[in-house]
């Protein structure tokens, strides 16, 4: 081989030995730049996770980030009740037929093999570690691509179901990295129920399972600064259950309970999911309405009002006939720019007080400028 030859060769060797060292720098160089970026995503959401402590805005936080991560097109979640510790209760839909919440068993052998995996897994995987049990085909009805434990010190706290994958170059399965990018989610969420259930329970009237009232009057609070910083109306509903004590009096204080108790759920069940009821005491119940102008507070506060007057309350086959009266005040920031949360509660008192003189079973606004 000429001499010229042989150099040619070598630079040519040096040259593919040049070029593959430069490749795989870039395909290291790529990989720690995914890495850096999972981890800076991993930090954004439990940041999110954190910051998020009302109960039913972090769920759907935990499903929708979880959806965006996996690329998949929907999502369920089942969330532990923490009063009883019995159930996981699906938290983001319900029965189609009884409009029930569906539950799991905290012992049932789904959650105990679910708690001992630790791991997000697909439905078929799963399937084969469990014999035919009804948790089971409750699962299988949302068809479900990926099922995420969501487990905190050694307790199931949740069950996230992923659903439909959003396919990539024909390929509908998980990557691996995939996987351990969801655990280390999974992991956020499961800290993040348990710091916001005991928020939850703390705040709670285990009775009515309303708002405490100093929880109320911070979340006013800080409703009525949000309300002058960006002039915008805030509105407080209170309303009292008229001629109470007969209740107690008449059929015992159990019927008293169960009157109080249907009046708070009719109350909840009245108001967005934004908005925020609370026991103010006894038969007192107050109600927060974010961005509410008088208008739209009359009309949620009359149809509070007319709800609780047509139910048919029914206690040991008795059929009472239930009444409430109500007073409005609305913050504005021209016309009522009340600051303190209790100067602006005591304007909607002030309302009731004028709904119980002229008759009860009525609601009036509360006129700062009368």
């Amino acid at each position: 081989m000429e001499t010229d030859d042989i150099f040619a060769a070598v630079e040519k060797i040096q040259s593919e030995s040049r070029k593959s060292e430069k490749d795989k720098f870039i395909e290291e160089t790529v990989k720690y730049e995914k890495k850096v970026y999972d981890l800076e995503q991993l930090v954004e959401i439990g940041l999110a996770f954190s910051s998020t402590l009302n109960f039913d805005n972090l769920i759907e936080s935990i499903v929708y980030m979880s959806m965006a991560q996996m690329h998949v097109m929907g999502g369920e979640i089942f969330v532990r009740d923490f009063t009883t510790n019995e159930y996981l209760t699906l938290a983001t839909s319900k029965d189609i037929i009884t409009r029930e919440a569906l539950k799991i068993t905290t012992n049932s052998i789904l959650a105990k093999k679910l708690l001992e995996i630790h791991e997000p897994i697909t439905f078929d995987e799963l399937q084969k570690l469990l014999p035919p049990c009804e948790e089971l085909q409750l699962i299988k009805q949302f068809n479900p691509t990926l099922i995420v434990p969501l487990v905190d010190k050694s307790r199931l706290n949740g069950i996230l179901i992923l659903l439909e994958r959003i396919v990539i170059e024909n390929d509908s399965s998980y990557f691996a990295d995939e996987l351990a990018q969801m655990k280390s989610i999974a992991k956020l969420a499961s800290v993040a129920i348990t710091n916001a259930s005991l928020l939850e329970i703390s705040s709670t009237d285990m009775m009515t399972q309303l708002k405490l009232k100093y929880y109320f009057l911070n979340m006013l609070s800080d409703s009525l600064t949000t309300a002058f910083e960006r002039e915008r109306n805030l509105s407080v509903l209170m309303f009292d259950i008229d001629f109470f004590k007969k209740f107690n009096d008449t059929y015992g204080h159990e019927c008293g309970d169960y009157v109080l108790i249907t009046v708070a759920s009719l109350i909840k069940n009245s108001l967005r999911g934004s908005d925020i009821a609370g026991r103010y005491g006894g038969e007192e119940f107050t109600v927060l309405l974010d961005g509410a102008s008088k208008d739209d507070a009359m009309i949620v506060a009359e149809r509070i009002r007319s709800t609780i007057e047509h139910h048919d309350f029914v206690y040991n086959n008795q059929h009472l006939h239930v009444t409430i009266s109500g007073g409005i005040s609305v913050f504005d920031v021209d016309t009522n720019p009340v600051s303190n949360p209790n100067e602006f509660i005591n304007q909607a008192d002030k309302g009731l007080y004028l709904s119980k003189n002229n008759g009860r079973n009525r609601v009036t606004f509360f006129d700062p400028n009368n």
